[in-house]
């Protein structure tokens, strides 16, 4: 009974607009002549010349046509023939026209990729979704109160119901209200009867289907807005989520390179300082650069460079132009900026060592320079005005003879010191080589040495002479003066070349360097017996002179003519080098101890740095494997990247203490290590390039999952075109050239189309042409160019894998297009050529209204009215293929 009223008012309302009604579905339709007419009604196309005769063969004829009708639209008709129709079979017809309704009513109904039946139902609970006593599960029991078609009217005409007076209780009130308001204003005739819905303990399923199915039509119009306002919000969310990545760019760019070229100068500044403690600040200052100020530096380079990655992902995925950021700030250009950086901080480091090391030798040939210069100025003092008496002339013949022994002495003395002037000389010119700060009042002293050391030599020289004219005037000399001061002489100058040595500062860098100094010095005490033994023997001589003296009564007027060194001399400078010897001891241990803590520093340092050095070059490898072998999903390859990230991070504190054991080293102004070829700086430049890789390696699997998601490609696939990339990754360093791009292309399906090919894995560019003209490009040189370009934006020659997959994917991908999107405007402004400002508040958010208001420009078409914007360049601006 439900049935038969519904499908004859759901057929009524369509055969009123060919002018006829049907009063019984049973009767009206057995000659098949109405049955045709519906049919035609409903779909809009013509069915064959219907029979007018009023025999049963007429009939049957005509319900036959409408049958093959209804088959073409791809319905099955299970035990309905014609013949059941014209004998007035009232469960067949009701059957027939139920499998009418299904097919023209609602198997075209379609809701986020479902259809018909679960289509128009996901319909009906979305659009009543806000009506909390509204809860329809199905197409019977959950419209028995009547709301549920009253929600769906209020939903799209508010003004026709005041939905807030309705009541759960009261469903004969709420049921005719529908029924009323539908009829009346929405043209959807009454179908059902409300007493039989509420009187029923569950109502026709099929009738509530065909006449909700009415006013899913009714306002599909309505959806159809809908769903073009939602296209066209979704474009403009990209577009400005796209403008806001690349100011943040923009910002982060210009910030680091500011930074770079404020610090690059300082890097640059090679001005040396005078002395150690300025030098020392300046390497202090150094690092706490390298240890404070550059990293969080390279953690912004390292993020600049995955938010520009991600960025133009996001612009591939969005068919948007490639973003190219402000001139001198492209990914390169950082990249350029960095290096300059690197450099300069290399070469400075190396010029502060430098310096130090330079300092330091200066310091100590400026001390050795100060110790002999004044060793040498005492040892000449008073010698010119020795040499310039004139005694000899009023001397006797015995003091000639001795003033001549005299001057012998001295020869040999001079002869003696010139090793010591030549060294002063030897001293000062390496001085100056190095560029000592105080080099001038060196040089002032050095010179004034040497010209007294020439004056003395032609001093000497005279009074030579002038004795050897008085010689023969010399008939007696005391031998045993003359013997006392030759032995005396060169023993004296031993003795003060002795405590030169043993207060000579030394410099060393090694223990075997200190060793080697312990040994000389072992050696040199084994030569004091012997000296011990010169030292009595000289005593001897004057002891006997003395016993000579007081065995003849002679009278010697003043001491030994021959020499000024006496024994009290001799035993209080040998007393000076014993008092020396100890002192030298005690030096050498202190320096030897010193020595032994900077090799146990080396060692410290060392054993870290060849665990560290090899760790950092395995994860470097480890991570490169990961990043082009394809074990799993590329969820799982960023599942895997990431715990090698977290135990990268956790192995951060070995690093901070090998920091600790280089800055002890540096401090202890050790140069050199022979216990292991790493330095701090290949560990800190090996962990940055093992943080950046991770990193970015994991941006790269991250934007093939979004490239993945974005175009709809399969594991399988994905698979495939990184095994395809992978083998013809010859070099395997994550790129392809142009050979090796073509081929790889061959490999995945791109046949060139030629028979006569040899088949030998690799294409020249116009082999690869006609391979490209095969899957349907029109490839001229232009078009040639224009793929590589896609491939290879910035022309370097390779092609990344993220490149290869945009490429592959773009062949099959459904993204929106300009077109779309003007499409979708077109629906908002109701088929016009131009929109208004109100009809885009009214259907789009506030924020991307006024955001189109603000950049669509006046429409200027012969139909133009105040206030037209034009959507159409507005649509092709967002895709650029015009300006915005």
């Amino acid at each position: 009974g439900h049935q038969c009223v519904t499908f004859t008012a759901w057929c009524n309302s369509h055969l009123r607009k060919a002018g006829t009604q049907i009063e019984n579905i049973e009767e009206d339709f057995r000659d098949g002549l109405k049955l045709m007419l519906l049919l035609e009604v409903i779909s809009g196309e013509r069915l064959a010349k219907p029979e007018r005769g009023k025999m049963r063969v007429h009939k049957i004829s005509n319900v036959n046509k409408a049958l093959n009708f209804i088959a073409s639209k791809g319905v099955k008709l299970v035990s309905i023939g014609a013949e059941e129709i014209v004998d007035g079979n009232a469960k067949m017809t009701l059957g027939m026209i139920w499998t009418i309704i299904l097919r023209f009513a609602i198997q075209d109904i379609s809701v986020e990729e479902t259809s018909a039946k679960e289509g128009l139902l996901l319909w009906c609970q979305r659009k009543t979704a806000p009506y909390k006593n509204v809860n329809i599960q199905n197409f019977h029991i959950s419209w028995k109160d009547g709301l549920g078609f009253c929600a769906l009217i209020h939903r799209h005409r508010p003004e026709l119901i005041d939905y807030g007076k309705l009541r759960k209780d009261d469903p004969m009130t709420n049921l005719n209200t529908a029924f009323d308001v539908a009829e009346k204003y929405l043209d959807i005739p009454k179908m059902l009867d409300a007493e039989d819905i509420v009187s029923t303990l569950r109502p026709d399923e099929k009738a509530i289907m065909t006449y909700v199915s009415c006013y899913y039509h009714a306002f599909s119009g309505k959806q159809k807005a809908e769903t073009a306002a939602n296209r066209i919000c979704k474009v403009l969310a990209v577009n400005q989520e796209n403008e806001q990545l690349m100011e943040d760019y923009e910002k982060l760019a210009s910030d680091l390179l500011e930074w770079i070229r404020r610090t690059i100068p300082w890097l640059e500044n090679r001005v040396p300082e005078n002395t150690m403690q300025a030098m020392q600040q300046k390497l202090e200052d150094f690092r706490d650069y390298r240890r404070l100020h550059k990293p969080p530096k390279v953690q912004e380079k390292c993020q600049l460079e995955i938010n520009f990655n991600t960025l133009q992902t996001k612009l591939r995925l969005s068919n948007r132009p490639a973003f190219m950021p402000s001139e001198g700030k492209m990914v390169s250009d950082i990249s350029n900026a960095w290096g300059s950086l690197e450099g300069a901080e290399k070469g400075y480091e190396e010029w502060l060592l430098n310096e130090i090391r330079r300092l330091e030798r200066l310091d100590h040939l400026a001390e050795k320079f100060r110790q002999k210069a004044a060793i040498h100025e005492a040892w000449t003092d008073g010698k010119e005005e020795m040499l310039q008496q004139k005694d000899y002339e009023t001397a006797s013949l015995s003091d000639i003879k001795a003033l001549l022994k005299k001057h012998e002495a001295f020869e040999s003395d001079l002869a003696a010191h010139q090793d010591r002037v030549e060294q002063i000389a030897a001293i000062a010119q390496e001085l100056n080589e190095l560029e000592y700060y105080d080099s001038p009042s060196v040089n002032a002293r050095c010179q004034q040495i040497c010209d007294q050391w020439d004056s003395l030599g032609v001093l000497t020289q005279k009074r030579s002479e002038a004795l050897q004219r008085t010689e023969k005037l010399l008939e007696t000399i005391d031998q045993l003066y003359l013997e006392f001061a030759k032995r005396a002489a060169p023993f004296n100058n031993w003795m003060e070349g002795a405590m030169e040595d043993l207060q000579d500062t030394f410099i060393v860098h090694t223990i075997e360097e200190i060793q080697g100094l312990s040994t000389a010095h072992e050696q040199f005490k084994a030569t004091l017996p012997e000296a011990d033994k010169e030292r009595q023997a000289i005593l001897g001589i004057h002891n006997e002179i003395a016993k000579i003296v007081q065995t003849y009564h002679v009278n010697m007027a003043g001491t030994n003519p021959y020499t000024t060194i006496n024994p009290q001399e001799i035993n209080a400078k040998w007393d000076k080098v014993r008092q020396l010897v100890p002192q030298r001891d005690q030096a050498l241990i202190e320096e030897h101890a010193r020595q032994q803590n900077n090799e146990r520093l080396r060692r410290q340092f060392a054993n870290q740095a060849n665990v560290i050095g090899p760790w950092i070059q395995t994860k470097m490898e480890e991570i490169g494997r990961i990043s082009i072998e394809m074990h799993g999903t590329l969820e799982d390859q960023l599942t895997h990247l990431r715990q090698y990230e977290k135990s990268i991070v956790n192995y951060k504190p070995k690093i901070d203490q090998l920091e600790g054991d280089h800055q002890l080293i540096q401090e202890a102004l050790i140069f050199d290590n022979k216990h292991t070829n790493y330095t701090m700086e290949h560990i800190r430049v090996g962990w940055e390039q093992l943080l950046t890789t991770i990193a970015r390696t994991i941006n790269e699997i991250e934007n093939q999952v979004l490239t993945r998601d974005a175009k709809g490609i399969s594991q399988e696939q994905m698979n495939e075109f990184r095994a395809s990339f992978n083998h013809f990754d010859r070099d395997h360093s994550g790129t392809l050239g142009a050979e090796e791009f073509k081929a790889c292309l061959i490999s995945l399906g791109f046949d060139i189309g030629n028979d006569a090919q040899k088949r030998t894995g690799m294409m020249d560019a116009e082999d690869f042409r006609a391979c490209l003209i095969s899957m349907g490009y029109n490839m001229g040189e232009a078009e040639f160019a224009r793929i590589m370009s896609i491939v290879d934006p910035n022309r370097l020659g390779v092609i990344t894998f993220q490149a290869f997959i945009d490429f592959m994917s773009r062949e099959t991908a459904d993204t929106d297009t300009a077109d779309q999107v003007m499409a979708s405007f077109k629906v908002l402004a109701g088929d016009k050529n131009y929109i208004l400002a109100d009809e885009l508040r009214r259907e789009l958010p506030p924020d991307q209204a006024e955001y189109c208001i603000a950049r669509m420009t006046p429409y200027t078409g012969p139909d133009a009215i105040p206030g037209a914007l034009d959507y159409m360049s507005f649509s092709t601006a967002l895709y650029g293929e015009s300006d915005l």
